[in-house]
């Protein structure tokens, strides 16, 4: 409940800005956008875009939009956590990703109220159905572009580039810390944090040890759990941990 009155005390103001940043952005970079298109679509004639199901606020089920980055019907693998070097991601697919213009037609899902610039990133539908009672809070709120764990887990496809089973990998070092500060963002947001959090993932694309730094400061302020603004700094390897809410480690 304390999630839903926080969600409720800051939503109009929080709505304003969503939707003025994102027709903003679409705007501004609307030539990037066209030239993106067509450079993915003379790759292989195919639409540049990937439509994805994801889960929203309330289990509420969307049509996530992003610049396809994988070559076609990747996503029918049954493979959802992607490492660096996965062979399905295409040339320029590569260059999107490093340059997170692939996130960037997700502000046509800010604009229509689906998204919000910063909150926890929304999910498949099987992995939601892996969530613990804990977990389960993320859905507390919509979801957004960027959040903490978003900077802090900027580097996915890298940690899970040499790992035999992506997977079980994501499951093991990424999503523990990863939902963790999903749930203290659903729990201790405001605008003044948002905008931070939006300053902050500019500044990672240039400066990465910065933002991080920054990230864990942000935490720490804020009270976070000593630990986790440990692992928000990234200065040490990243360790097998349970999901919130669970005692188990998952193993598939």
């Amino acid at each position: 409940m304390r999630c839903q009155a926080k969600e409720g005390d800051n939503g109009r103001m929080k709505r304003i800005v969503d939707a003025v940043v994102a027709a903003g952005v679409m705007l501004l970079l609307s030539p990037v956008l066209i030239v993106v298109s067509v450079l993915i679509w003379l790759q292989d004639r195919r639409s540049p875009f990937y439509i994805a199901d994801r889960v929203g606020r309330d289990m509420k089920p969307f049509r996530m939009v992003k610049f396809r980055s994988m070559v076609v019907n990747a996503d029918k693998t049954g493979l959802d956590s992607t490492s660096a070097k996965d062979s399905r991601i295409t040339s320029i697919g590569r260059f999107v990703r490093k340059t997170k213009l692939d996130e960037v037609p997700q502000m046509w899902n800010v604009l229509k109220g689906e998204m919000s610039l910063v909150g926890p990133r929304p999910n498949v539908p099987r992995e939601v159905a892996m969530y613990t009672n804990d977990e389960k809070h993320l859905l507390d709120m919509r979801p957004g572009i960027t959040d903490y764990a978003s900077i802090v887990f900027a580097d996915e496809g890298e940690i899970l580039a040499d790992k035999p089973d992506a997977h079980v990998a994501y499951h093991q070092l990424i999503r523990p810390a990863k939902s963790r500060l999903g749930l203290f963002y659903v729990s201790n947001h405001t605008f003044a944090s948002d905008l931070r959090l939006l300053w902050l993932t500019a500044v990672n694309a240039v400066n990465r040890e910065k933002a991080l730094q920054a990230c864990a400061s942000m935490l720490r302020k804020r009270h976070a759990a000593a630990d986790l603004c440990e692992i928000a700094k990234r200065a040490d390897e990243l360790a097998p941990a349970p999901p919130p809410g669970s005692d188990e480690i998952v193993t598939r």
